[in-house]
């Protein structure tokens, strides 16, 4: 059982594990190089920003930028990877090129950088498609997103400056709505239905062992039922009429 769901765990870990390696190296060679590959990020609507769509979530601007991004990449696709394995590469795939193409479209005239735009489509998507599928599981996964990333909801907002809050902005609501879309290719709410265990129960043992009177039935003891009778005494009489009087 244990080896099992680590094996899942790092089948599951690999593709962002994979992502964070390219995004280290990637920064390696830039701060070693001296060479800024911040042009190559997404540059709104200019044709060759669009090269940013497939290079920008690799490039960062700092180690602190880069950590920020790293953590909740790993932990986020891990758990996108591990719960939703049947749509894991469609929310990774339209969330990575999608985000980035609205920021294209209506950003600011400046290069953005960095795989925010996908951490926000990873935390949005997990919260919402717990809240839709009504899935207790799911739903914890929700609650921990909430509580580990909660104040990511403040960078959707123009608050700080140097910042793609475009970015932020466009993944959440993309991650919102591929958890719409997707909200019955994940784990599901476990309905029982009253008439199929009735009808698994007579596969089971039969008809014939529910005809049976209960004392026929192997290992069953006939119901007996005692009943004693306390005879009503004076005081006990007036004691019941004590409060209206």
């Amino acid at each position: 059982m244990k080896r099992t769901f680590f094996n899942n765990i790092k089948r599951s870990a690999a593709v962002p594990l994979i992502f964070l390696g390219v995004m280290l190296f990637v920064f390696v060679a830039e701060w070693v190089s001296g060479v800024s590959f911040s042009t190559y990020g997404i540059h709104p609507r200019d044709w060759v920003g669009l090269r940013g769509l497939l290079f920008s979530p690799f490039i960062h601007g700092s180690w602190e930028h880069l950590f920020n991004n790293s953590i909740p990449l790993l932990v986020l696709g891990t758990s996108l990877f591990y719960f939703y394995r049947p749509v894991a590469w469609y929310v990774w795939l339209y969330g990575w090129f999608i985000s980035g193409l609205w920021v294209w479209v209506v950003g600011r005239s400046s290069f953005h950088i960095g795989a925010s735009g996908l951490v926000y489509v990873l935390a949005f998507f997990l919260f919402f498609s717990g809240v839709f599928n009504r899935n207790m599981r799911m739903m914890g996964i929700s609650l921990l997103v909430a509580f580990l990333y909660g104040s990511m909801v403040w960078g959707i907002f123009p608050i700080e400056d140097g910042v793609s809050w475009e970015s932020h902005l466009f993944g959440g609501a993309l991650g919102l709505a591929m958890a719409y879309v997707f909200r019955l290719d994940g784990p599901q709410r476990k309905k029982y239905n009253l008439d199929e265990g009735i009808d698994e129960l007579e596969e089971r043992f039969g008809e014939e062992y529910w005809n049976k009177p209960p004392e026929l039935h192997s290992g069953a003891r006939p119901l007996r039922i005692r009943y004693i009778f306390k005879p009503r005494t004076r005081e006990n009489s007036v004691q019941e009429k004590s409060p209206e009087n």
